[in-house]
């Protein structure tokens, strides 16, 4: 009899541990996600590159000696019925050359929507050298039932470029932001 009155702490105590446990783990996953992109926003980490605009080249620093490849690719998410793509799929400049690249954007519903664009580089150690002054990717883009929009795209490589990366691909992930845009959230970069 003092044997199970002498258990019922030790059990309760270990049920109290686990159950702090789990917790614990359920928070530090909800805390994984932001830091996660944090550090990819830092560090250019999985090809995430930065919504926000860069300062315009002058010019002035323009590496003649070599060429960079841009290669361009778009996607749609899943529950989105758009068509989106690149006027172009690829793209070569110097670095430090400004270039201006449209994509288009065609709502194919009957009802007005809105999308908002998340880029990635891949590899993903070319991001930080890709400097986009104007980008469709830095806010929510809304068309309207059957409509179409052409979006410019206005950037240039930094001519610290690494000599090693010769070209690198810039993809586009269009996702559905129309109940964000509706209650009033601009979402930008949920990732990417």
């Amino acid at each position: 009899m003092r044997e199970q009155q002498q258990q019922k702490p030790d059990n309760s105590r270990v049920i109290t541990r686990l159950l702090a446990s789990v917790v614990l783990m359920f928070a530090f996953g909800f805390a994984l996600v932001p830091l996660y992109e944090k550090f990819c926003e830092v560090t250019g980490f999985n090809g995430r590159t930065t919504n926000t605009a860069a300062a315009a080249s002058d010019g002035s620093v323009i590496d003649t000696s070599r060429l960079v490849t841009v290669e361009f690719h778009t996607r749609v998410n899943r529950g989105l019925p758009w068509e989106f793509e690149s006027e172009m799929r690829r793209i070569q400049l110097h670095p430090g050359e400004t270039k201006v690249v449209n994509f288009t954007a065609k709502n194919r519903t009957g009802r007005d929507m809105t999308g908002q664009a998340l880029p990635s580089v891949s590899p993903g150690e070319a991001a930080p050298y890709l400097l986009k002054t104007e980008c469709f990717c830095f806010q929510n883009q809304p068309l309207a039932a059957g409509d179409t929009a052409v979006m410019p795209m206005q950037f240039y490589i930094d001519p610290d470029i690494p000599n090693h990366i010769r070209t690198f691909t810039l993809s586009y992930m269009m996702y559905d932001m129309t109940e964000a845009a509706a209650k009033g959230r601009v979402v930008v970069d949920t990732s990417e």
